[in-house]
């Protein structure tokens, strides 16, 4: 793709977000979410590929419904109360339909079907993209609107770490699990957004953080499904060593930094009287934890059956940057210990 075209693209993908941020108007906010869908879809057919070309498609159907559903709620928001205002949403009906426009938009259960879809037809960069910065903009209309439906959201929230555990146990597709663990990954963030939103950030940077470093991870492999893993040892052996510790940080293992945020959030789930729906959520977990650990075993404990032993495979050398690998794979691994001071910082 043309740089030029390129730096557009991805100025617009900020401005979208930024504009969607920044607004407290339901069209304004419509628009930057607009701005940001438009953005990513010629970076998502860039490889004029068929399943590229169906992935795009699917997201842009899936896309343009929400926005839809979102336009149309918050034009009934103002027939009914006379406010285009965010944080004025007081009747119930245009909160219930805009809260499943935005589970649609990101990709939350029972809306989710498309994601693992749309993922698995993508480049490993534009899956990046997708998994992390799309999901800023829908979040921040989430934080800021005022939960008046507390049931909706722990059904979209308990179904999501379900789903998004069961569905990736049966896959092979690299970009298939992430996205499935995307899907359980944000049904935790709904759990707690309407008893401390502080929470439901700090979960979603830790799961940046923890995407990121994983995408990388296979980008440097040009891993697609679970076999060629296999073959990492023999290219790249210090980062085939690390990557356990990454895939067991997103699921959440202690004492990896993917520990702090399910830490804090099954606390703060007693704390307000719901031990039944913190022990799904732990069991649920377990789920996901099952295919990290799956990666995990096909990348360090199996050799690739090879009739030389210990042969490196012919590559070219990477143009990738390390330094932000190295960077995420650190925050990834070592930033436990300073949950006392995010807890701290949670309580102000």
């Amino acid at each position: 793709m043309n740089p030029y075209i390129l730096a557009v693209l991805l100025f617009g993908l900020g401005l979208g977000t930024t504009i969607t941020f920044a607004s407290s108007h339901w069209l304004l906010a419509w628009m930057g979410l607009e701005i940001n869908t438009l953005a990513i879809i010629p970076l998502m057919a860039q490889h004029h590929h068929p399943r590229a070309v169906e992935a795009t498609t699917k997201y842009f159907l899936t896309q343009a419904t929400a926005a839809a559903v979102l336009l149309f709620a918050s034009t009934t928001n103002a027939w009914l109360t006379g406010q285009w205002d965010i944080q004025q949403m007081t009747h119930p009906l245009p909160t219930t339909m805009i809260t499943l426009a935005l589970a649609l938009k990101i990709g939350l259960a029972p809306m989710h079907s498309w994601l693992p879809e749309v993922l698995q037809g993508l480049d490993l960069t534009t899956g990046l993209i997708l998994s992390t910065w799309q999901k800023l903009a829908p979040f921040a209309l989430f934080l800021q609107l005022q939960p008046n439906n507390p049931t909706l959201l722990i059904i979209l929230g308990l179904s999501s770490t379900l789903i998004g555990g069961w569905g990736g146990l049966n896959q092979t597709q690299l970009r298939k699990i992430l996205a499935y663990s995307s899907i359980a990954h944000l049904g935790w963030m709904t759990l707690i957004i309407q008893f401390s939103p502080s929470l439901t950030l700090l979960t979603l940077l830790t799961y940046f953080v923890m995407t990121f470093s994983t995408f990388l991870v296979f980008k440097i492999n040009k891993a697609t499904n679970v076999n060629s893993l296999a073959v990492s040892w023999a290219k790249t052996p210090v980062i085939t060593s690390l990557a356990p510790l990454i895939l067991l940080s997103l699921g959440g293992l202690p004492p990896l930094t993917g520990f702090m945020p399910k830490w804090l959030i099954l606390q703060e789930l007693t704390k307000q009287d719901l031990p039944l729906l913190a022990t799904m959520a732990a069991l649920t977990a377990l789920l996901s934890l099952y295919f990290y650990l799956r990666l995990s075993y096909a990348m360090t404990l199996t050799m690739f059956p090879n009739n030389l032993t210990g042969t490196a495979p012919w590559r070219f050398h990477t143009p990738q940057l390390n330094l932000p690998l190295a960077i995420s794979t650190s925050a990834t691994i070592l930033l436990l210990p300073l949950t006392p001071a995010v807890a701290a910082l949670l309580t102000l």
